[in-house]
């Protein structure tokens, strides 16, 4: 049995493994080392502000994710998604507006991200439990890729909260900084290095057809398990991005190393998902809360 206590560190460098199980999609992050830190963050932040907050986010998480085992995978890719593109701010979430145009129609987003609808559910209990819009979305897609996680199996951790929204959103920096599904290992670590990361860093962007054209990742596609790293060690990798991580590259050893000792994973992907939460977060009088996720106030 798989240890799922609860995992908190402290904001130093560590690395970032993410891999996300569902029918059309897997992410795997491998070794993201995230230069920012977020010391204003706290697990308590709605504690006393709202504490019905966060167990309303996991009701609703846990209800879609068992109508629908995919969305876990896609609430997961909402989060990371949002931090990729100038950090965890819920800028993925804002409409086009005249301007800005919205980061939904970003190469890696359009016809692939899902799961607004679930966030539009959340977002309402949330303001309903609380009283009024106390919670901000980018914590909102924090906490739901958590509990999309734990709910599909996988290992739990505290999520650093008290992050605010942003006012804007860039397709065109969303264009530049989402990997491609296409890409080998060597552009996946030029585009990572361009974000300051290393050398190790990589990410999958996993975004094989639309909503309407899904295909499995692996043969277990409704848990969080290592079957992915297996699939890759077998020459198995759907897409090229895929197939790069275990390739004769740098990442060999770690692909190789998850795929025998699913603890190993799970242990670095829950600090490495407090980690990517750390990402550039409005904070403080930064930003606002939003009353509507998809426009500013």
């Amino acid at each position: 049995m798989h240890n799922t206590n609860l995992i908190e560190i402290k904001p130093t460098t560590c690395v970032l493994v993410m891999a996300s199980r569902s029918n059309f999609l897997l992410h795997a992050f491998l070794w993201l080392a995230l230069a920012t830190t977020a010391f204003s963050l706290s697990p308590k932040f709605y504690d006393r502000v709202c504490p019905q907050a966060l167990p309303a986010i996991k009701r609703i998480v846990q209800a879609a994710v068992h109508r629908d085992p995919r969305m876990g995978a896609s609430l997961l890719r909402l989060h990371f998604h949002d931090c990729f593109v100038n950090g965890c701010d819920g800028s993925l979430l804002l409409d086009s507006t005249p301007a800005f145009e919205t980061e939904k129609n970003a190469r890696g987003n359009l016809n692939s991200v899902r799961g607004f609808e679930v966030v539009d559910e959340i977002k309402a209990e949330v303001d309903r439990v609380c009283g009024r819009p106390v919670v901000s979305c980018a914590d909102i897609l924090a906490v739901a890729a958590r509990d999309s996680v734990v709910a599909l199996g996988g290992p739990a951790w505290k999520v650093r909260l008290g992050r605010r929204d942003s006012t804007t959103a860039s397709r065109a920096l969303a264009d530049s900084v989402l990997p491609s599904a296409s890409m080998d290992l060597p552009a996946l670590i030029d585009n990572f290095k361009n974000q300051g990361l290393n050398q190790r860093d990589l990410s999958h962007l996993p975004t094989h057809g639309g909503n309407t054209n899904l295909a499995p990742f692996d043969s277990t596609p409704a848990k969080f398990d290592t079957a992915y790293f297996s699939n890759l060690v077998k020459q198995r990798g759907l897409l090229t991005s895929d197939q790069a991580l275990f390739n004769g590259g740098s990442t060999d050893k770690l692909v190789k190393t998850y795929s025998l000792n699913p603890d190993a994973f799970w242990n670095d992907f829950a600090k490495s998902m407090i980690r990517m939460g750390n990402i550039k977060p409005l904070t403080g009088k930064q930003g606002q809360i939003r009353i509507n996720y998809r426009r500013a106030n």
